[in-house]
């Protein structure tokens, strides 16, 4: 089973991520991370990158992250192309990783599951929230980022009602004991075994 798991920027999916990668049945995919690490190493990636965004985009042969993230957050034409270079490299990664672990259920986190349409390769969807200004707060300390840099992430981001009308099921992230026991009830309904 794959488990899409999202939520917008600073909800905390990293956190649920990690705890739902205490039971011995599930492994994590997390989109950002292999994205991230496929940006370096996919000569794919590498090409098309440098073709559309310039020479300047990679720096002693690793991804320019401040430059590319000043062009792509000021202009969603480019943040489109950026995604449509890096995705489909991402979804063959995704699909070798599922065929490698068909003895355990998938929890494939991904903030933006429903933007790019990663949706379809979920057989149950989670979205975790959080009010706004936890998430602003929980980014600036996090990222070191600003205010007005996180709330443009935010709105390049679909909104929390619109992912949740999607989900089969929701996690309030505030109260870690609260997640816990939140992570628990699903992962027992998904899995029909109790720990």
């Amino acid at each position: 089973m794959v488990i899409g798991l999202t939520g917008g920027i600073g909800s905390g999916k990293s956190t649920v991520a990690k705890l739902f990668s205490k039971f011995n049945n599930i492994i994590i995919y997390n989109a950002d991370l292999e994205a991230k690490k496929l940006m370096n190493t996919s000569t794919e990636i590498k090409n098309k990158l440098i073709k559309e965004f310039s020479e300047e985009v990679y720096q002693n042969n690793q991804l320019n992250r401040p430059f590319l993230a000043n062009i792509v957050f000021n202009n969603n034409k480019k943040l489109n192309e950026l995604n449509s270079i890096v995705h489909p490299v991402v979804y063959k990664h995704l699909n070798d990783f599922i065929q490698k672990n068909t003895n355990k259920d998938i929890v494939y986190e991904n903030a933006i599951l429903f933007e790019n349409k990663s949706n379809l390769f979920c057989d149950k969807i989670i979205t975790v929230t959080a009010p706004t200004k936890t998430r602003i707060q929980r980014v600036i300390k996090r990222d070191n980022s600003t205010y007005k840099d996180v709330e443009k992430r935010i709105n390049n981001q679909w909104k929390d009602s619109k992912k949740i009308m999607q989900s089969n099921y929701v996690i309030n992230n505030l109260c870690i004991s609260d997640t816990e026991k939140e992570i628990s009830r699903i992962h027992n309904f998904l899995t029909n075994t109790k720990y």
